[in-house]
């Protein structure tokens, strides 16, 4: 979610499952969140707020998916009152929150060095699950916490002294406390006697994610003056694209399509498996980053990544 690309449970596949199709559309879908790592990167540093970039991405995103449901399934616009609360925290906490972060770190951090960072949500939520909830934790939460943290020493290349910047850093992490909540609570949507589809749960977090910038930051006083610019995607030796064109992406192929293609994706294959290939995300981020802007990383750097995945993905193996 970084981009919100892990799945939510609760997804039952189809009778007529096809493994290798699930596979290969949810890779798709991580190469399109990954994409829209550098695109959106390509829109902050051309001038655009990190809050109004949020405040786009997260209401345009919410008209498309109202839309959708409206026309597809109508009856799951249906709101009850016990689920306003839960919503608003999952689409503030949640939504809003992770995007914004997230924007905040990419700004300051190189992408995929601001996704790994993110992407120990999952272990952040098996210990919110051992010490929130007092349930009881595999030990290899543990070593997935120890592995994450000499990974993550390893990015950056601790012994060196700290060399990230330390406000992209502390941005990445609240994105992925942010992003943590965004699972807990949505496993509670999903998992309720009368649970949300994922499309539905989707569209009102959105929704609620809206509702709070558009109270703290009016729509009459957007700037539109700063979208009439251009970004360089391709860094700056690259060819100059609109903003108008980048934001679309953004919205379009970096946040609706590759969600319908996650939703597609566990009609195949289950969630435990998804998040496994949801790991190449922060790799396909950065080398696209490294390709796309320069953003390259040492060899210590590329192992602590791979270091912080093994992590996380053992985190998500415990639950």
């Amino acid at each position: 979610m970084s981009d919100l690309a892990e799945p939510l449970p609760g997804v039952v596949p189809s009778s007529d499952r096809n493994p290798a199709k699930g596979y290969g559309l949810y890779l798709l879908a991580a190469a399109c969140f990954a994409l829209n790592g550098t695109v959106s990167k390509a829109i902050l540093l051309a001038g655009v707020e990190s809050a109004r970039l949020s405040q786009l991405r997260v209401t345009a995103a919410f008209v498309i998916l109202l839309v959708f449901v409206a026309v597809t399934n109508p009856a799951r616009l249906r709101l009850r009152r016990s689920e306003i609360p839960v919503l608003l925290a999952y689409g503030i906490l949640g939504v809003a929150m992770t995007q914004w972060l997230y924007f905040v770190s990419i700004e300051r951090l190189p992408v995929g060095v601001a996704l790994l960072i993110e992407f120990t949500a999952p272990i952040m939520v098996a210990l919110w699950f051992r010490f929130g909830m007092k349930q009881p934790t595999k030990r290899r939460v543990w070593a997935a916490l120890v592995l994450a943290l000499i990974g993550l020493a390893m990015v950056a290349q601790a012994w060196e002294g700290f060399t990230l910047n330390a406000l992209g850093v502390a941005a990445g992490f609240g994105a992925a406390a942010a992003l943590a909540i965004y699972y807990v609570l949505g496993d509670r949507q999903v998992h309720q006697p009368e649970p949300r589809d994922a499309v539905s749960l989707t569209m009102w977090g959105f929704g609620a994610a809206s509702l709070f910038w558009a109270i703290f930051q009016p729509w009459w006083s957007f700037p539109w003056a700063s979208l009439s610019g251009s970004g360089h995607p391709l860094g700056a030796a690259g060819t100059p694209v609109p903003l108008w064109m980048l934001c679309t992406y953004m919205v379009v192929l970096g946040t609706v399509v590759p969600f319908w293609l996650v939703v597609a994706a566990l009609h195949h294959i289950r969630a435990s498996q998804a998040s496994v290939v949801g790991m190449t995300e922060p790799l396909l981020a950065t080398f696209i980053a490294w390709f796309a802007l320069g953003e390259s990383l040492t060899l210590i750097q590329i192992a602590g990544a791979i270091v912080v995945l093994t992590g996380v993905l053992l985190a998500e193996r415990s639950r």
